[in-house]
C-alpha cells in the first residue's frame, strides 16, 4: 500500500450503511479520516467503528451552520489540507497520487475536483453532468461553505446541499476524475430530490427577491465555473416553461440522448424535479411556505368562519 498521504477526510453522513464500505475502501490512503454522523439507524455507525475512523455525532439546532462548516469550525484535525467526500463518492487511485502531489507546493490553497456521475450503472458523459467542478480540497482554515440563507427552510436536512466553499486565496483544478456511484435505488434518489426541492425554491426566491448575496461565491459570468453557473442561475430562475426547457437543455442541446435511456430518465427526472421547484416556490411565494393558505379567509364556509371568531375572543 502507498504512503500516507497528509490529508484529512470529512465526510458528512446519515443512514449510509449501502454506500459507505466502497467509500471508506477508497480512502484508505487518507492520513485521517472523520465521519460526522446525524444519528444513524442503520449499519452506518458499525460500519465506521469497524474501519477505525473517527466518528463523531452532529445535533442540529435548526439554524446556522449546518453539518459541514460545523465541523470545519469544531473538530481537531491534524492536516492542514482536508479533503470532503460524500458517502456515494469515491476517490481512486490515480486522483490520490495527484493530491499527494499538489499538497506539498504552496501555489494554491484549494483546488477543484471534477466528478464522473454514474447513474442506472452508466456513466451520466452528457447532458451538462460533465464536468462536474466542486471545491472539495483545501486548506481547512481558509475555506468555509457560503451561506445562501436557506436554514429556515423545513425538510431540506442538515447538511449543506448545494452550497460551495468560499476560498481566500488562489484556487486550481485537479486532472483526475473522483467518482460519484450511489449504491440505493430510485426511492432514495427521488426522497433526496425532494428534499433538495425545498432547499432550490428558496435559492430561486431568494435570487428572484434580490436577497443579499455577500456571503456567497457570487456570480460571475467572466469567473470560476461555479461562479458562471450562478450568474446563470439568476437567468434561469426567471424564465417560463423550465421543466420542459431543463429536459430540452438536458437531453437535446447537451446531447443526453447520447447516454441512452439512462440519458433519457435522467432527463425525465431533471424535468420532474424543476417541477417540484416551481410548485415550492409558488408555495412559497403566495402561501408563505405553508400549503393551502392563500385567501384561506374566502374558502371557508360562513358558519365555520363565526365559530373561529368565537373561539378566539
Amino acid at each position: 500500500m502507498s504512503s500516507k498521504v497528509p490529508v484529512s477526510v470529512l465526510i458528512p453522513a446519515k443512514n449510509e450503511q449501502a454506500n459507505l464500505p466502497a467509500c471508506l475502501d477508497s480512502l484508505q490512503r487518507a492520513d485521517e479520516i472523520f465521519i460526522v454522523d446525524s444519528q444513524s439507524t442503520d449499519k452506518s455507525i458499525e460500519i465506521a467503528k469497524n474501519y477505525g475512523v473517527n466518528l463523531v455525532q452532529f445535533y442540529f439546532n435548526g439554524r446556522w451552520p449546518k453539518k459541514k462548516n460545523w465541523s470545519l469550525d469544531n473538530l481537531p484535525f491534524r492536516n492542514e489540507w482536508v479533503l470532503i467526500v460524500d458517502c456515494d463518492e469515491r476517490i481512486p487511485n490515480q486522483l490520490w497520487d495527484e493530491i499527494a502531489q499538489v499538497i506539498k507546493t504552496e501555489e494554491h490553497t484549494g483546488y477543484y475536483l471534477n466528478r464522473r456521475v454514474f447513474f442506472l450503472g452508466k456513466w451520466i458523459r452528457y447532458g451538462g453532468k460533465y464536468p462536474d467542478w466542486n471545491l472539495r480540497l483545501f486548506k481547512h482554515k481558509l475555506g468555509r461553505y457560503e451561506n445562501l440563507h436557506t436554514e429556515d427552510v423545513p425538510n431540506t436536512g442538515d447538511n449543506e446541499v448545494h452550497e460551495h466553499v468560499v476560498m481566500q486565496g488562489k484556487v486550481g483544478y485537479l486532472k483526475e476524475d473522483m467518482l460519484h456511484e450511489d449504491f440505493r435505488d430510485i426511492y432514495h434518489w427521488l426522497e433526496r430530490h425532494n428534499r433538495y426541492s425545498n432547499w432550490e425554491a428558496r435559492v430561486y426566491y431568494n435570487l428572484i427577491t434580490g436577497q443579499d448575496d455577500s456571503d456567497t461565491i457570487g456570480a460571475n459570468l467572466f469567473g470560476e465555473a461555479v461562479q458562471r453557473k450562478r450568474f446563470l442561475k439568476r437567468v434561469w430562475v426567471r424564465l417560463p416553461f423550465k421543466p420542459l426547457l431543463r429536459f430540452i437543455l438536458f437531453y437535446v442541446i447537451r446531447l443526453g440522448f447520447l447516454d441512452g435511456r439512462a440519458g433519457y430518465i435522467y432527463g425525465r427526472l431533471l424535468s420532474q424535479y424543476e417541477y417540484q421547484i416551481g410548485v415550492k416556490l409558488y408555495e412559497l411565494r403566495n402561501c408563505g411556505g405553508t400549503l393551502n393558505t392563500a385567501n384561506t379567509s374566502n374558502s371557508i364556509p360562513p358558519s365555520l368562519t363565526q365559530e373561529i371568531e368565537k373561539s378566539t375572543t
